[in-house]
């Protein structure tokens, strides 16, 4: 299989599974760069961001991305979400206002509601919790 790869390489040719996982690959970098510098949310919804960003078709991308994954875009970007409200509760003093604004949520009770059915506890109680571990 590496001798096919390399000899199409040479060709400038490669296998279509080599650029589905590619195109995952891109997608993921894409989603956490864009939640990692959350100033920088686009004011259109993922999945077309997503399909501008890559210039494909965000139909396609949805199911590689889930057949690969073992989950949707959707579900993937609001893991990615809550890692990052995590990380703003345990590292800042934000308000949780700021952070659902931040982070480009509908409320705070949309973020609230998310948050804890991800990790089973509210903002507030995990940003206590970790309060209580660095003392």
């Amino acid at each position: 299989m590496a001798v096919l790869r390399k000899n199409l390489s040479k060709s400038g040719l490669e296998l279509l599974e080599d650029k589905k996982r590619t195109l995952v690959v891109q997608m993921k970098d894409v989603i956490i760069e864009l939640i990692s510098n959350s100033d920088e949310i686009p004011t259109v919804n993922y999945s077309e961001y997503l399909s501008e960003k890559l210039g494909q078709d965000y139909t396609y991308l949805s199911g590689i991305f889930s057949e690969a994954k073992g989950m949707t875009v959707q579900q993937f970007i609001i893991l990615k979400k809550t890692d990052r409200v995590k990380e703003l509760l345990t590292e800042s003093e934000m308000s949780l206002s700021d952070i659902a604004f931040k982070l480009n949520y509908s409320s705070v009770a949309h973020l609230s509601n998310q948050f804890k059915k991800n990790t089973g506890l509210s903002p507030s109680n995990y940003r206590e919790m970790m309060d209580v571990k660095t003392l």
